[in-house]
């Protein structure tokens, strides 16, 4: 990768972004997201604006799935009239493979931070299906090949 940064997770926007890869093994989680957008606070942004960049991987070290919940929904027929209700599902932790595999092709609507440590990913599943991902970390680092113009 031709930019690393570490513990920069702050100057980046994390909001709609698509989700190229993800996996979770040991302690590293790893997310590749595309439409990830560069602040120009950022260390290696040399422009005086906005960028953007495809491709980006995401680094969680030292982590840790503290939760990770298939949303709940309900379905109202075209009266308004309540037809179905599904509960929030907690995901065990056997299962995290299984349903991280739905995040592919997907989009995360807002990948924030919550805390120092604490990082909270909402997205939606190529199953049409929410997920809420809380990960704890001890440090952040993001790779990425290039910049591109926001129009691009």
């Amino acid at each position: 990768m031709n930019f690393i940064t570490t513990n920069e997770f702050d100057n980046f926007i994390f909001s709609e972004v698509h989700i190229s890869d993800v996996r979770y093994s040991g302690d590293v989680f790893t997310i590749v997201l595309d439409d990830v957008k560069i602040l120009p606070e950022n260390s290696k942004n040399r422009d005086i604006r906005t960028m953007r960049t495809n491709g980006l991987v995401l680094k969680l070290n030292n982590a840790k799935i503290l939760s990770l919940i298939e949303e709940g929904y309900k379905i109202y027929d075209a009266d308004g009239n309540l037809m179905k209700t599904e509960d929030d599902i907690a995901i065990e932790e056997a299962d995290y493979t299984e349903v991280m595999n739905n995040f592919l092709d997907g989009y995360a609507f807002v990948i924030e931070k919550s805390s120092d440590s604490e990082f909270v990913f909402v997205i939606d599943g190529a199953n049409e299906r929410t997920y809420n991902l809380v990960v704890y970390a001890e440090s952040d680092s993001e790779e990425w090949d290039r910049f591109m113009n926001p129009e691009e």
